[in-house]
């Protein structure tokens, strides 16, 4: 079991360790983005299920993500928002990107900021991180910090009390070129408060 200080949690994801931390959904396991491949060992994930890259603010994250003109101005004000929240935006990848934060599916990636004042001051400190649920490949997300260090005990686990989480992972709309498609329905309702914005024209549900 390995419970740490906040200070030792930031100065081991800058290492390269794989560290544990809580957000507003569930609790992550995150690396440095050229450290992915690492999540991918611990938490015996398949190659095919890509990593969701966080950050502190949405200015973090826009250099690691390409499109037009006007698709990034419709990304960022999606972003403004909806950020800090529970929707995770699928996007095309850049050259930024490592191919191993997602190697079945380089040609995106999933960026996200967390309502979560903890995991901002964390991210701010290390940078973007590549993220997943703290749990087993299969198994349910573990909630419980002091349980995610002993399931992963190689991993370092923040030593807190864990503030207010939903329990519910982030809403997943990937951009297609044209419309939005929705691959995981969390908190975040897209289709009520978006396309009264004109912000989300084309709404798929795919799961």
């Amino acid at each position: 079991m390995t419970l740490v200080s906040l200070s030792a949690l930031i100065q081991g994801a800058k290492q390269g360790s794989v560290v544990s931390f809580p957000t507003d959904t569930v609790p992550a396991l995150a690396a440095l983005p050229s450290q992915a491949e690492l999540i991918y060992q611990v938490k015996q994930r398949s190659l095919d299920k890509p990593l969701i890259l966080m950050a502190d603010k949405a200015e973090s994250l826009w250099d690691f993500v390409q499109g037009s003109q006007l698709e990034r101005e419709m990304w960022q004000k999606v972003a403004e928002i909806h950020w800090a929240g529970a929707l995770t935006l699928v996007l095309p990848a850049s050259e930024r990107v490592p191919p191993s934060v997602n190697p079945n599916h380089p040609q995106s990636i999933g960026i996200r900021v967390p309502n979560c004042a903890l995991a901002q001051e964390i991210l701010s400190q290390t940078g973007p991180l590549v993220t997943t649920s703290a749990n087993l490949s299969g198994h349910p997300p573990l909630l419980s910090l002091k349980e995610i260090s002993q399931v992963f005990p190689d991993v370092l686990t923040l030593d807190t009390t864990s503030p207010t989480i939903s329990g519910i992972p982030s809403t997943v709309a990937q951009w297609t070129g044209t419309r939005w498609q929705i691959l995981r329905q969390g908190i975040v309702e897209l289709q009520q408060m978006d396309r009264h914005n004109g912000l989300f024209p084309e709404i798929e549900n795919y799961k």
